[in-house]
């Protein structure tokens, strides 16, 4: 992997170290998330404060691109409330979503708080510039900084896009489906700013739509 690789990946593989080890650290909650955030930042600003572009050209394309994303994430299992309790979504490839006994109901709030600050700000971050800025670029050519963003070929669309649904387990469905979505608004926009605005828009309307609800299972 080349040098120049590393600040979109290195905060990537961070992320999902910590996914790995997500409860199996002897630190309680309210320590645990603070804890994670702050590495996180600290990686992201040491490896990547240089290529993490936040301007954004298209506001509210970027937000209507969000607002669709979340629709798109929760309506299969709207529509049809058993949709992801399919053995296509619960397999040992694809793991199981959590349910509230498993999962979050019960976080501190302090915990809560740093889940949704790592979800809204940091995630969007992270993957926009492992998904859409490198790897989208490195699949056409490796010496991916030679080319623009939103950068565009079959391939490199639709293996990322299926490798981002991989990514999210039991919902690859949606993911594949948000996937799409980013890749196109990336082409669309060039942006890398428009990408993680998106992003973050998806990821805080879902965490208000789970605090609203307990459907712990989008956590």
């Amino acid at each position: 992997m080349r040098s120049s690789s590393l600040p979109y990946v290195v905060p990537f593989v961070s992320f999902l170290l910590f996914l790995a080890i997500e409860g199996k650290l002897a630190l309680a909650p309210e320590v645990e998330y603070p804890f994670r955030v702050l590495i996180l930042s600290a990686i992201l600003w040491f490896f990547s404060r240089p290529v993490i572009g936040l301007s954004v050209r298209n506001w509210l394309g970027s937000i209507a691109i969000g607002l669709l994303t979340f629709i798109i994430w929760i309506a299969p299992d709207l529509l049809v409330p058993t949709w992801h309790d399919s053995w296509l979504f619960r397999n040992s490839f694809t793991g199981s979503a959590p349910t509230p006994a498993e999962g979050y109901a019960s976080l501190p709030l302090i915990a809560a708080i740093f889940r949704i600050v790592r979800a809204v700000i940091l995630v969007p971050i992270i993957e926009e510039l492992f998904w859409r800025a490198w790897l989208m670029r490195w699949i056409i050519k490796p010496d991916f900084a030679s080319l623009p963003l939103g950068s565009y070929t079959p391939q490199s669309f639709w293996i990322t896009a299926a490798l981002f649904a991989a990514e999210h387990g039991a919902y690859w469905d949606v993911g594949l489906a948000a996937g799409i979505i980013y890749n196109y608004w990336m082409i669309r926009t060039r942006s890398l700013g428009d990408c993680i605005l998106a992003h973050a828009v998806t990821n805080g309307v879902l965490c208000a739509y789970v605090l609203a609800t307990g459907k712990w299972q989008y956590w």
